[in-house]
């Protein structure tokens, strides 16, 4: 599948973008890059960092980072793929890891900040 390095390792446990902004954001779903592993949050989320990378950087695949989900999602051209190749491990957050989360992020109104 071009556009997708196996051997790259997820950038972390959360997303990056969400991890590094003043104030730390929170996230409801995770994505990673299948091509450079930056873990980003989902469209729902408020930050919708993923696809924001996927523009920024032209890299089109990304690969759910939720447990038991192994879908790739193309946002050049807008086509989700059943399941891909295997990528570099840890294949998805860490269960002990909340959606939405970081739970000590996520406000209490949550469902009032998802984009639909």
């Amino acid at each position: 599948m071009q556009g997708v390095d196996p051997s790259v390792a997820p950038s972390g446990t959360g997303c990056a973008d969400c991890d590094a902004a003043d104030p730390q954001g929170w996230w409801f779903h995770l994505r990673r890059c299948a091509q450079c592993g930056h873990i980003g949050c989902c469209d729902s989320s408020p930050g919708q960092h993923a696809s924001g990378h996927a523009a920024a950087t032209g890299h089109r695949l990304a690969r759910s980072f939720e447990p038991g989900e192994e879908w790739f999602w193309d946002f050049g051209e807008e086509v989700l793929y059943e399941s891909g190749p295997e990528l570099a491990g840890p294949q998805h957050r860490p269960l002990a890891q909340a959606a939405p989360g970081p739970a000590d992020r996520v406000p209490a109104d949550w469902t009032q900040h998802l984009h639909r």
